[in-house]
């Protein structure tokens, strides 16, 4: 699982990096971004989690997610689930791992 989290780390980050350069995404771009997505569903599973039928906003609940902030929210939250996972054990369930999933989740459909 540490494995998928770090690979999920480093999609976020490149997609991040290429958003910002070029303020729109590349074929190659989606294609990580359908890869993160896989990736987190994975890890979701394997933690026992699934989807919590929430909106996705950022802190302040009255903004909405926009292509800017979106990849910083996705960063944000896949470092969070990574750190989370490193502390825990594969025998243990983390609610907070399973949100942090569904966020990402929900920001891959939105972007």
């Amino acid at each position: 699982m540490i494995k998928r989290g770090d690979e999920a780390l480093e999609l976020s980050e490149d997609l991040e990096k290429a958003f910002a350069a070029n303020n729109s995404l590349s074929a190659e771009d989606r294609k990580k971004l359908e890869r993160l997505e896989k990736i987190v569903k994975k890890i979701r599973s394997d933690l026992g989690g699934d989807d919590d039928g929430k909106a996705v906003q950022t802190d302040d609940e009255n903004t909405p997610l926009t292509m800017g902030n979106a990849f910083q929210v996705l960063r944000e939250n896949t470092v969070k689930l990574v750190d989370i996972m490193k502390k825990s054990t594969r025998y243990s369930v983390s609610a907070v791992a399973i949100e942090s999933s569904n966020v990402l989740l929900k920001v891959v459909k939105f972007l």
